[in-house]
């Protein structure tokens, strides 16, 4: 049996909340598209340069806004 890989941005979400942003300053900020805001959302795949703007307009790195988990346990 193949284990099924899914992308989790809660991390996203909880530096948000702490650092008291909402997903509509996330996008204005790292000039994201309403699409790549519902994909965020919805924990499907964006490209590296969403994640790389995002990352930049944050002061992060990358794993500490996206994290990949074992579908099984979604």
């Amino acid at each position: 049996m193949v284990a099924r890989i899914s992308v989790s941005y809660k991390k996203l979400w909880h530096l948000l909340l702490d650092r008291n942003m909402k997903k509509k300053d996330l996008e204005e900020a790292a000039g994201l598209t309403h699409y790549q805001m519902a994909k965020l959302s919805s924990n499907r795949a964006v490209t590296t340069d969403v994640l790389g703007n995002i990352c930049r307009v944050l002061r992060c790195r990358i794993e500490d806004i996206v994290e990949f988990v074992d579908s099984a346990k979604v």
